[in-house]
């Protein structure tokens, strides 16, 4: 019988080319994976503005106007999601505005709802939308 003379592993050339199949992969990945952490949170600003429309219809039927402080705040049971930031831009007994900003992009949301003009980007009375 004849003596494994060979030596094992892989050649430097396999490995290059495992190395820069990686990177390729890579360079495909990153991007869509960024991709998806700005549609989430898109998704969430509009969640929580989904919320705030819920919230000021109780606080209509319960005080006779719309809430138009600061959020979040004591007075209200309404609380945004973490990294989510909610602005009460006007709110009046015929309709409220609202923007939604979140820590980890620059784009923001907006909703109007009720008698008042529409607030960029939304213009759709009740239909949250982003930029």
């Amino acid at each position: 019988m004849r003596a494994h003379s060979g030596r094992a592993g892989f050649t430097l050339i396999e490995l290059l080319i495992v190395v820069v199949i990686i990177g390729i992969l890579a360079a495909i990945a990153i991007p869509k994976f960024a991709l998806t952490k700005e549609k989430s949170y898109l998704a969430t600003m509009k969640s929580d503005l989904h919320n705030l429309i819920s919230m000021q219809e109780g606080y209509l039927a319960d005080n006779g106007t719309y809430y138009g402080g600061a959020i979040p705040n004591a007075a209200i049971t309404y609380r945004p999601s973490s990294g989510t930031t909610v602005t009460m831009v006007s709110a009046t007994a015929a309709g409220w505005q609202a923007t939604a900003s979140y820590t980890g992009t620059t784009k923001t949301c907006a909703v109007f709802y009720g008698n008042v003009a529409a607030l960029a980007p939304a213009n759709v009375n009740g239909e949250p939308k982003c930029t």
